[in-house]
Order: structure tokens, then C-alpha cells, then sequence
């Protein structure tokens, strides 16, 4: 191949190249586009009774293990506990006494990344269910989150505020972890259920960031930032580190740990905070000693026992996997990786609860 030509390949390649990542560059802000128009749509609130979901599940097994004669006379002795139990709600309804209201028992997922963007979808699910929720019903939440900032964590733990302030029964159940802002959620609950080995606790805050301040001076580039107030900025990744500076933003940081502790010595004050509030983290078997949770339960048999005697359901918003969401799925992991970037960049101004 002449040299000419292999230039020109070069160059046709090169050209392609740009108009290629053009395009993607495109694709994407197009994808975070309708990933936002759909977010700002109305979220559809579905319900799903837990019990009927067991039973399914039960008879299922049962069918296939259980000879004929056996399933005869299951579904026999089904009949009779039917019938005793009709019989016994016609006697209640004689009474004069009005009949107690039965207790329902509505179970909320939160699934916290560092942002919270679960709370989204979660503030309308509370809104929808304390319209209908009773003070004889309760409230499930499984909760899961490591924390992340504060300003979000503090807008998730208001909307189980809300829930408390409608004096709705609060059950909170942890299976994997509930740590920093996650615990900032769980705290509210009239009590908290977790697994012999969930991650619970981390009260504490965090706020870190590299400095390039020294090497702009070794290599003569001068950082230019211009403010109006004397902490408008306090520690950031291009300017000079003073220790006016370090000591305005440790009070900041402590400022936020106060606030944090104040919570939950407000919400669960059976907690020794000396002792909880250093920023460690602890299993469920630790954190029960150290009275952060109140039960060791995994989440399945809790609403298993809860289905034994009253009607279960689980309130939740439905995922349609289109090619769209599919394709805005794949985006998702680089947009995330975007802002967890751009947190990290300005974690002076947001500190994390981590």
C-alpha cells in the first residue's frame, strides 16, 4: 500500500471514527433524556396479595409430593377449618358489640443506592397507602441500603416520618444491610427486624476528596476560584489547603454527625449513642445486643407469619422491560458512574452518611 493511500485510509478511518462517537454521544443524551421523561411520568401503583401467592406456591409442592388420597383429605380437612370459621364470624356478627376492623398488613420495598433514587417512586407508594391504611393495619418496609447522601437519605427518612405521624404500626426489615443513611431510615420504625448476619449501623459522616493543588504550583498553573463569602468553599480538589479551611470543614462534617445522632436518639433512644454513634458497622447478632434492632427474622418468615393471620399485600410499581428501557438499562451503569464522579468531586458541599 502506497504511503498516499494509507494515509488516506487513516484519515477515512479517523473521520468515521469521530462521526461514530458523535453519534453514540448522541444515543445517550437522547436515552438520559427519555430515562427522565419517563421518571417524571405518572408512577402506577400496583397491589399483589402475598397470601394467595403462598398458597399458590404450597399447592403446588403439594401436588407433586402428595398421592391423591392424601390431597383428599387436605382439602377435607381445609373444608371443615373453613366451615368452623364461617360458623364462628355469623356467631361475632350477632353480637352486639360492632365487630373489630381485621388488620391488613401492606409491605413497601426500598432499595437505596448512594442518591436514594428509590425515593422517587417510594414518596408516591407512601402517599397512595395512607390514604387507604388504617391505625389498626400495619406497615412492612424491607430496606435495604448501604447510605449515601445526606440531603437524600434525610427526604427518604422523612417519608417514613410520615408514615408515624399517621400513627400507622411501622414494621422495618433488614436482610442484607441497613447502614448510615439506611439506618437513618430504619431508626423510625416501631420496630426493626433484621437477619443473625445484616450490616447495621455506620452512624457516622464522610467527606473526602484528592487535591491537585500542589502539583498546578510545581508546574506553574495558577487556580483561579472566585467567591462572595468566606465559605462559600471551603476544601476543594484544586485549591490551596489551609488549616482555617480543614477546621471550617471538620465543623461542618461534625455538624452533620450531630444532626445524625439527634435523629436517632429521637427515634430510638434505647441506644447507648457513646457507644453506636462512632461510625461502626455491626451484624444483626451485635446490633441486637447493642439494642439497634429489635428482632433477628430474615423477611420471608416474618411475612409468613403475618400471612398465617391476616391478608398480606405488597404495594409496588411495575417494571416494563421495553427495547427502550433495555438500551437505557445499558446506559444507566456509565450515567451512575457520572455521578458517583461528580459526588465525590463536591462532597464538601454534599458530605455523605457512610
Amino acid at each position: 500500500m502506497s504511503p498516499s493511500l494509507f494515509n488516506w485510509f487513516q484519515l477515512t478511518l479517523a473521520f468515521f471514527g469521530v462521526i461514530g462517537l458523535f453519534l453514540l454521544f448522541i444515543g445517550i443524551l437522547a436515552l438520559i433524556t427519555l430515562r427522565k421523561k419517563k421518571l417524571n411520568q405518572e408512577i402506577k401503583i400496583n397491589v399483589k396479595n402475598l397470601n394467595k401467592i403462598y398458597e399458590e406456591s404450597k399447592n403446588k409442592i403439594l401436588n407433586e409430593i402428595l398421592s391423591e388420597s392424601e390431597l383428599k383429605e387436605i382439602e377435607k380437612k381445609e373444608k371443615i377449618e373453613a366451615k368452623e370459621k364461617k360458623k364462628l364470624e355469623k356467631a361475632e356478627s350477632k353480637k352486639e358489640t360492632p365487630k373489630e376492623q381485621p388488620k391488613r398488613v401492606f409491605v413497601l420495598d426500598f432499595n437505596g443506592d448512594i442518591a436514594a433514587s428509590a425515593v422517587t417512586v417510594f414518596r408516591e407508594q407512601v402517599t397512595a397507602l395512607l390514604q387507604t391504611a388504617r391505625t389498626c393495619d400495619e406497615i412492612v418496609i424491607r430496606l435495604e441500603s448501604p447510605g449515601g447522601m445526606v440531603h437524600s437519605y434525610g427526604l427518604a427518612s422523612s417519608q417514613i416520618a410520615r408514615i408515624k405521624d399517621h400513627k400507622i404500626p411501622l414494621t422495618i426489615c433488614v436482610d442484607k444491610v441497613a447502614a448510615s443513611g439506611g439506618y437513618m431510615m430504619a431508626c423510625l420504625a416501631d420496630k426493626i427486624i433484621a437477619a443473625p448476619f445484616a450490616i447495621i449501623g455506620s452512624i457516622g459522616v464522610i467527606a473526602s476528596l484528592p487535591n491537585l493543588n500542589k502539583l498546578l504550583n510545581k508546574n506553574d498553573i495558577e487556580y483561579l476560584e472566585i467567591t462572595a463569602g468566606e465559605y462559600k468553599r471551603t476544601l476543594t480538589p484544586l485549591g490551596e489547603i489551609t488549616e482555617k479551611k480543614k477546621a471550617k470543614f471538620q465543623e461542618q462534617i461534625e455538624d452533620v454527625h450531630t444532626l445524625f445522632k439527634n435523629h436517632v436518639q429521637k427515634y430510638r433512644n434505647t441506644v447507648d449513642l457513646d457507644v453506636v454513634a462512632t461510625g461502626e458497622y455491626w451484624y444483626g447478632l451485635k446490633a441486637l445486643e447493642l439494642k439497634l434492632v429489635d428482632e433477628l427474622k430474615t423477611t420471608d418468615d416474618y411475612l409468613l407469619e403475618c400471612s398465617k393471620n391476616y391478608q398480606v399485600y405488597q404495594i409496588f410499581t411495575p417494571k416494563k422491560e421495553s427495547l427502550r428501557d433495555k438500551l437505557t438499562g445499558s446506559v444507566q451503569a456509565i450515567v451512575n458512574s457520572t455521578i458517583e464522579k461528580s459526588i465525590a468531586k463536591n462532597e464538601q458541599n454534599y458530605p455523605l452518611l457512610m
